[in-house]
């Protein structure tokens, strides 16, 4: 039986997924910061903070000591940063890379020598649409996502020759309770289409696809005998993004992403 480990398995994608795992009769084991029990539908909480080192070695040895092996990581948690990129502060985006970026290195490097010990395994990190292209209003977030993308693309390369298999999902915008956190600097510039881009961000979570098809793509890669690099997961008019960005000049998507923002709608708007 496989041991999957997946982080920020609480709730959103990481709750489905951990959820769909468990039914499918893996061995998984779910984290949270503050679980409020030791078990959730039908798989192990255990407690995580990716962002400090002693939380994640501690995770993983109680893990290995419980089965011997991990089979399986897939590095899920994460949070978003609202607000423009000047409104950012170094250490608001330091913060959002502890998780995002530098949590996914620790786990990864945490679980590593127990993979190529056995010479086989599954690193699975939940990217994003932003990773692909840039996003106004999450530039922060996306920025953590591009990290994420290429080093990921990287470990991959490294990876192979030890049977280990390095994957990212990169879901669109999904029905979760990720809350975008505001910059703690807002910029009085900034007012208005700032909060008309956020709404256009809040609109397309809300009628996006559940979790639950995020957790698919997931179960699908992991039963791969080769898994993919790149799973992307969506839906309407974000099924274009990864073929824009290949095919299309710079100038005509940011163009059609600035149009779909509604990003100058008032032509009196400062900066644009």
């Amino acid at each position: 039986m496989k041991t999957i480990l997946i982080t920020g398995a609480s709730h959103g994608i990481g709750l489905a997924t951990a959820t769909l795992l468990a039914q499918q009769g893996y061995q998984v084991f779910g984290t949270s910061r503050q679980p409020q029990s030791s078990t959730l539908n039908g798989f192990t909480l255990l407690q995580l903070d990716v962002r400090d080192e002693v939380s994640v070695q501690h995770c993983v040895q109680t893990v290995i000591t419980q089965t011997g092996h991990i089979d399986v990581l897939i590095n899920n948690a994460g949070h978003s940063l609202s607000g423009a990129v000047e409104e950012a502060s170094a250490e608001d985006a330091r913060q959002l890379f502890e998780t995002n970026f530098f949590g996914v290195i620790r786990m990864t490097n945490a679980v590593l020598p127990h993979m190529r010990q056995a010479h086989s395994g599954l690193i699975i990190n939940i990217s994003s649409l932003a990773g692909i292209i840039g996003v106004p209003y999450l530039g922060i977030y996306a920025a953590s996502k591009h990290a994420l993308e290429g080093y990921s693309t990287s470990l991959r390369y490294e990876l192979r020759s030890f049977g280990i298999h390095v994957s990212l999902v990169q879901p669109g915008d999904i029905q979760t309770d990720i809350v975008a956190v505001p910059h703690c600097n807002p910029v009085a510039d900034y007012n208005g289409i700032r909060e008309r881009v956020t709404a256009v961000h809040d609109a397309n979570v809300r009628h996006g696809p559940p979790p639950q098809k995020v957790a698919r793509a997931i179960l699908y890669a992991l039963q791969s005998p080769k898994p993919r690099l790149h799973y992307t997961v969506t839906t309407g008019q974000e099924f274009g993004v990864p073929w824009m960005k290949r095919l299309l000049p710079d100038w005509l998507i940011e163009r059609l992403i600035r149009d779909s923002y509604h990003m100058d709608e008032n032509p009196n708007q400062k900066g644009e």
